[in-house]
């Protein structure tokens, strides 16, 4: 097993689950039915995710006049849902998690529509039909937001609620244990990834990182032109520009069978690190969002 698969298969899925258990101490069940009972929050960030972000990367393509695998490659990205590092910005940055959480499963189940059907339409329009079937692992992707996400959750809202002080202390040391495992984490994507994020900043850095600000700019200007608070509007930020990296090069290189179609993945997973570094500086250190 080489280093990128350790820390891929192994040392990203641990630290994350252990991420969102500490993230589910901090959560109570009204934290979510409260999304369902005003869903507005919950349908803006879904049209982000699931509609616009995708044209943006379409439209995107074609304004840098990319070649076809490259175009591809940036499909691959618009078309994917958040993941769990979302969820982890998210809570570093004060915003909504249980809305955070909610968006990543519900948009990564309509995904599995999704994905299929946009890429098929660009490998077509972009020249590079391939005569494959995309067809998306089911149940590796519920697995993955199963045991990632979900589990280790509701254990934390477990202990919330039959040991509340105990949850509550650990609000700050497992936020600083955050900050701590998404910069470990950065730095092993990059040690692991070095040449082909290399490569995709030579090819593909400006349109990647258009596509990050864009889409990160989509969620903030939208979640402020629908009156959203600030824990909502900083959820929709992250989940508009923090994509699931993971999923989205099984299906570049395992399902698309093309090392290429990655490149612009990778080049992308830097600046969606940046930025979201960025925004978990600025908000994390902001003390009235806890007020909301």
């Amino acid at each position: 097993m080489t280093a990128a698969e350790i820390i891929g298969k192994i040392f990203l899925p641990l630290s994350l689950a252990i991420i969102m258990l500490g993230m589910g101490m901090t959560l109570v069940p009204i934290d979510f039915t409260r999304i369902f009972k005003y869903p507005k929050a919950a349908i803006i960030g879904l049209t982000n995710q699931l509609v616009l972000l995708p044209i943006i990367g379409f439209l995107l393509a074609i304004i840098f006049n990319l070649n076809p695998t490259m175009a591809v490659g940036l499909m691959i990205l618009a078309t994917c849902p958040g993941g769990p590092t979302s969820n982890l910005i998210t809570q570093i940055c004060k915003g909504n998690i249980a809305l955070s959480v909610t968006l990543t499963a519900i948009a990564s189940i309509i995904s599995i529509l999704t994905i299929p059907f946009i890429l098929s339409y660009a490998l077509s329009y972009f020249g590079t039909e391939t005569n494959v079937t995309i067809q998306l692992p089911i149940v590796d992707t519920i697995l993955q937001i199963m045991v990632i996400t979900v589990i280790p959750i509701s254990i934390g809202m477990l202990i919330r609620k039959y040991k509340t002080d105990f949850a509550k202390r650990m609000e700050k040391p497992m936020r600083i244990a955050s900050t701590v495992i998404f910069i470990l984490v950065f730095i092993a994507v990059l040690a692991a990834n070095y040449k082909m994020i290399g490569v995709g900043m030579k090819e593909v850095g400006l349109v990647t990182l258009s596509l990050n600000i864009l889409t990160m700019g989509l969620g903030y200007v939208t979640a402020k032109f629908f009156k959203l608070n600030l824990k909502n509007t900083i959820s929709i930020t992250v989940e508009s520009g923090i994509q699931n990296g993971t999923l989205a090069f099984v299906i570049a290189t395992t399902i698309l069978n093309n090392v290429e179609m990655g490149i612009p993945i990778g080049a992308y997973s830097l600046w969606m690190f940046i930025t979201g570094g960025i925004l978990m500086w600025y908000f994390g250190k902001r003390t009235e969002i806890d007020s909301e």
